[in-house]
């Protein structure tokens, strides 16, 4: 695969080197670069000599010199610079398993690739990874890695991951943690699965890694009504989602007593099916997992209401504006609003969308269609529509692939997308 320059930053060492969009990179240091790993590791060092090819065919030999790991200013037309390693396993939950067919073509790609663990906080579950790979994170400090772990138990971990590979995942853990890399873990939790005890023995054999292993999410299964064919799973109800958050938050409190942090945290989702209160701003320690919708309510709430008398009597841009939010932040958005509209005048509409394409027990915004947000918005005169930014991809579309034009087009008002950010939200507003 061809490592072609797509962009070149500005005041960067490669403007500098009149390195351009269609030039092709060949090597670093004499050394073919396979991914983007490799590259980011072969340009750390302070000389650095690169060898590329222009877009009129002339080849240039470049000799650096910069300070150590000092970027030099190059976008590839692929960020990987290779291939995707997919997923083989057959988990039980796999959300990409539920989706139907017509949607946008990236949303079934499965992947495993350490790579994207280290770029964007993608999660791996280690079970794909050959040796070679393993001690490869370990050379080039792969730092850190989002692992999967799901269970300590090593037939049910088989089980649930649908892989026959015999893997001690915690002798994998302590083999990356013992060569410096930092690790986070999620557990995907189903209801009858691995929770209850199975839950507890997991906590606390992962505890036992910390400080390497930094936190553990415990986020519920998704369910879609795309369960054809699949493994017949029980969604969380308001008893056992409750269960779920008094088991965790008591280990909580003993982890806190023996390590310094809780090192456990309950993705929002639980508190919300539960009925239960966010625990206060400071449970979430460093928000390490925000990410994962562990904490992303409480934070924004805090955000929401430190700021607000700043914006006392401040002008908003329109009268009117319109929250569109899943069903899981739906009180959350009420309540804020209201807070809102007593220092700012401005009227605020919160609308729910329910999920219909996927199904009623998939509540969050990020999971939320364009067709979805126009059947339950369209001809109901809601004017300046704002929309939570996981609804929306970095392409401004949709999982379904409508754009944000598209969405203003059928509505028939302004639609802006904000980050899920309190002082965002509080500047769009009023900007």
């Amino acid at each position: 695969m061809k490592n072609i320059i797509v962009k070149v930053l500005k005041n960067s060492i490669a403007e500098e080197l009149e390195l351009e969009p269609g030039d092709e990179l060949i090597s670093v240091n004499n050394c073919s670069v396979k991914d983007y790993i490799d590259y980011k590791y072969q340009i750390s060092d302070e000389n650095v000599t690169l060898e590329v090819k222009k877009s009129y065919g002339e080849i240039w030999e470049l000799e650096i010199e910069k300070e150590y790991d000092e970027d030099i200013g190059i976008v590839f037309e692929n960020t990987l610079m290779d291939n995707i390693k997919v997923c083989s396993n057959k988990c039980i939950f796999c959300f990409i398993d539920q989706l139907p067919r017509g949607m946008r073509e990236t949303l079934y790609l499965k992947d495993e690739d350490t790579r994207l663990s280290f770029l964007y906080g993608n999660f791996i579950t280690l079970t794909n990874l050959s040796d070679d790979e393993i001690e490869r994170i370990v050379k080039y400090k792969i730092s850190p890695i989002k692992v999967s772990v799901h269970t300590t138990d090593r037939e049910l971990r088989k089980y649930m991951m649908g892989n026959k590979k015999d893997m001690d995942i915690l002798e994998y853990l302590k083999r990356l943690l013992d060569a410096g890399i930092t690790v986070d873990c999620q557990i995907v939790l189903v209801r009858d699965v691995n929770d209850g005890a199975q839950l507890e023995k997991t906590i606390r054999d992962l505890s036992g890694l910390h400080p390497g292993l930094r936190s553990v999410a415990v986020v519920p299964v998704g369910l879609t009504k795309f369960r054809g064919g699949l493994a017949k799973l029980k969604p969380f109800d308001r008893e056992s989602a409750a269960g779920v958050v008094n088991q965790v938050t008591a280990l909580q409190d003993e982890l806190f007593e023996k390590l310094g942090t809780r090192f456990i945290f309950i993705a929002d989702e639980f508190y919300i099916s539960g009925e239960m209160d966010f625990p206060p701003y400071e449970s979430y320690e460093d928000f390490d997992q925000l990410e994962n919708g562990i904490g992303m309510c409480r934070l924004f709430r805090q955000q929401i209401e430190d700021l607000l008398n700043d914006y006392e009597g401040v002008k908003p841009v329109s009268e009117e504006v319109t929250f569109v939010t899943g069903a899981a932040a739906y009180d959350l958005m009420v309540e804020l609003s209201e807070k809102i509209m007593k220092k700012i005048s401005v009227k605020i509409n919160v609308v729910k969308i329910v999920n219909n394409f996927f199904g009623e027990r998939i509540t969050v915004s990020g999971l939320t269609t364009g067709h979805d947000i126009i059947e339950q918005l369209k001809d109901k005169n809601y004017k300046n529509i704002i929309l939570p930014r996981n609804m929306i991809n970095d392409n401004n579309v949709t999982l379904d692939d409508l754009t944000v034009d598209d969405l203003k087009k059928e509505l028939n008002t302004e639609v802006e997308v904000c980050d899920v950010d309190g002082k965002a939200l509080l500047n769009l507003i009023t900007k």
